[in-house]
């Protein structure tokens, strides 16, 4: 089920840097032009330098190579429908929507390290679950900084649902436990946990992280039904070792690719099919609560290469 439409005009708007980049810069490079191997290698760097990565630019600058000495293709120009057809094929049919429990509370555990736009995120996330009817209860499991919990509230406080949060610098997981019970006991239909901006070489944090895991599904058998992690599009290949590690110590469902309306590396999203097979669910591509969309690869190739 989805959680609701993705929009093309929102996404050209929001990917408008990473389209005059990669889109543009593409078009200048292979416009009227005849492949050649030299060819063939620039556009191999321009991709790299899109932040689409090595592994990512490789494997289509290859396809292309495979069909230009089949003589399937001979300029620049069929290049760049190539391109398009290749990378919507990379991402198969599959359901990118939100796992929701079959009964009581779906648990929502949002991860991510300081500074990707995680609280914002999860703002989104609120009032696109809201606008479908769900009722939303929030979890302020970022003990360690008072602003974190603040930020949270002010979220709430302007959608209008409620937050649980325990003491300043308090067991993290203790918070997920009484945010389950509270959850639970007012049937509400999603809770959505925020927890500590960790960084993602702290060892420490990560079993924090699994203990908070325990925590949840010891209330709420199978919970989280969903491990959501945030990734800042602007970081770049940074964001690759994000995702690697929090796979391995968080058990990551879903990413959310934040901040894409800021950065002309939306190419990023490339990179991380390539580096890992965690789906992208959702993608920020604005500042209010309305601009998080689903990740749609027809949609996004579209957006990011349009004219």
């Amino acid at each position: 089920m989805a959680l609701f439409k993705s929009a093309l005009g929102k996404l050209k708007k929001g990917l408008a840097r990473t389209r005059e980049t990669l889109g543009g810069g593409l078009r200048s490079l292979l416009t009227g032009k005849r492949l050649d191997e030299q060819l063939l290698k620039d556009l191999e760097r321009r991709l790299i330098e899109s932040d689409v990565g090595v592994a990512g630019a490789r494997e289509l600058v290859e396809s292309v190579r495979t069909d230009y000495k089949a003589g399937n293709i001979e300029t620049g120009d069929q290049v760049l429908d190539h391109l398009k057809r290749q990378l919507k094929s990379w991402w198969p049919e599959q359901d990118r929507s939100l796992t929701f429990a079959t009964s009581g509370p779906t648990v929502i555990l949002v991860t991510g390290i300081n500074g990707v736009g995680k609280t914002t995120s999860i703002a989104k996330l609120c009032k696109a679950l809201r606008d479908e009817g769900r009722t939303v209860l929030l979890g302020a499991c970022d003990t360690f900084r008072a602003g974190a919990v603040r930020q949270l509230e002010i979220w709430g406080e302007r959608l209008g649902i409620d937050v649980v949060k325990g003491q300043q610098g308090g067991d993290p997981a203790s918070v997920a436990f009484d945010a389950c019970d509270a959850a639970v006991a007012r049937q509400v239909d999603v809770l959505i946990l925020d927890t500590a901006g960790r960084l993602h070489t702290q060892q420490g944090l990560m079993g924090q992280l699994e203990k908070i895991r325990r925590v949840i599904d010891k209330r709420i058998p199978g919970g989280p039904h969903e491990v959501l992690l945030v990734l800042d599009a602007t970081s770049g290949q940074n964001a690759l070792r994000q995702a690697e590690e929090f796979k391995a110590s968080a058990g990551v469902s879903g990413i959310v690719l934040a901040k894409l309306d800021g950065t002309a590396r939306g190419g990023i999203v490339v990179a991380i099919r390539s580096a890992t097979d965690i789906p992208v669910k959702f993608v920020g591509v604005g500042e209010t609560p309305d601009d998080l969309e689903p990740f749609d690869p027809e949609a996004f190739v579209e957006a990011m290469l349009a004219e």
